[in-house]
């Protein structure tokens, strides 16, 4: 039997997240499908693969310098060197980093390894240590790969300069479209109630983690500088620059137009519910969030960055903006709310696009990829 083992650094926020179609497909075409990564339940009980024969916790940790790894780096080694997989799977920095070292011998016995890098720490305007510190790393660990896969044309142009055997793109890691329904007007109107919307408010939503990287600072002055009432921005996440947020928000005298909802569970009606999606994220390599909007059929406004670039095109689906340009959002949003039948037209475009990035369409990419390493 055929063996292929699934890595990652955690198990619950990336291999049960992103991974289990592609765990299901081989388990389908008769391989044994193993995983090893670090189990971040909360309660460790709770840590169920679907269609996973054996799964090994291995103590990965994020952080590069976290003396753990050195331990991961053993167990995991001697993991390869005893199971003989016939191809391994790696995502994330630290899990593909240690997989890439321990497989040396592994692939003198034939194992055929992938690494799926979901977005490069180095990219166009990364800080200089980026630079120092991983792009030398990954170009030296291409040597050890048979196929690296990209999820946005920044990195993808950069990937095929490096030594790995072959470089492909995929369109990401495939969104579950089917959790999108397409709201009613009465379902719209409920949710605008709830959340004490006027029949003439404009209703923005953003979905991100409270973090500076997310840059919510900019889309909160850019509310502040459009001076229209009845322009409401409603945030869904939490993290620490909560309390930083809200009192700029109070400072600006805007403090009744943005609306922090903390991490909510119902995101996708909420969104199916809104008249724009603003996004001013720093860094990404291809933004769930956007895609999920974009899901939602909602025009998008978001920063002219890697990844963001890949999923909108300007003017048709939504606007790029440069991600400090406060000025730049409100022109933005201004263009956008003037012209209605304008949003209605990207409203479709965006769907119309985002069916590339379902889980259908990148479940056939990846399983042609699979095809091709067998």
């Amino acid at each position: 039997m055929k063996k292929v083992l699934f890595v990652a650094t955690v198990v619950r926020l990336h291999i049960n997240m992103f991974h289990k179609p592609y765990i299901r497909w081989f388990h389908e075409q008769g391989w044994q499908v193993d995983v090893a990564a670090n189990n971040d339940y909360d309660n460790k009980e709770e840590c169920i693969i679907p269609c996973c024969d054996h799964f090994y916790c291995i103590p990965f940790e994020r952080n590069p310098i976290k003396i753990r790894n050195l331990e991961a780096y053993k167990q995991f080694k001697k993991l390869l060197d005893g199971e003989k997989y016939d191809i391994v799977h790696c995502h994330t920095p630290m899990g593909s980093v240690i997989t890439r070292l321990a497989v040396s011998s592994a692939r003198k016995h034939g194992t055929k390894v992938i690494y799926t890098a979901h977005g490069f720490h180095f990219y166009k305007g990364a800080p200089a240590l980026n630079w120092l510190v991983y792009y030398p790393i990954e170009r030296i660990l291409a040597h050890r790969t048979d196929l690296l896969i990209t999820m946005n044309d920044e990195d993808y142009t950069r990937a095929k300069k490096f030594p790995a055997k072959r470089v492909e793109k995929v369109h990401g890691v495939g969104l579950d479209l089917n959790k999108f329904v397409r709201s009613t007007p009465e379902e719209k109107e409920k949710i605008r109630k709830a959340l004490k919307l006027g029949a003439d408010d404009i209703f923005a939503i953003s979905v991100a983690q409270l973090i500076k990287r997310k840059n919510h600072i900019v889309l909160i002055r850019a509310v502040a500088e459009l001076q229209n009432p009845k322009f409401h921005l409603f945030i869904c996440g939490d993290g620490a620059q909560e309390n930083e947020l809200k009192m700029e928000a109070k400072k600006l005298g805007i403090w009744k137009q943005v609306h922090f909802l903390g991490f909510r569970k119902d995101v996708y009606k909420i969104c199916s519910s809104a008249d724009l999606f603003l996004f001013a994220s720093l860094q990404e390599g291809l933004p769930v969030a956007i895609m999920e909007a974009m899901a939602c059929r909602l025009p998008i406004i978001a920063s002219r960055i890697r990844g963001n670039t890949d999923l909108i095109d300007e003017g048709k689906g939504g606007y790029l903006v440069e991600a400090k340009d406060v000025q730049g959002f409100v022109d933005a949003i201004q263009t956008a709310i003037s012209d209605k039948e304008r949003l209605i037209e990207m409203e479709a475009y965006n769907y119309l696009k985002i069916q590339n990035y379902g889980e259908e369409a990148v479940l056939k990419e990846m399983s042609a990829l699979y095809q091709s390493m067998i």
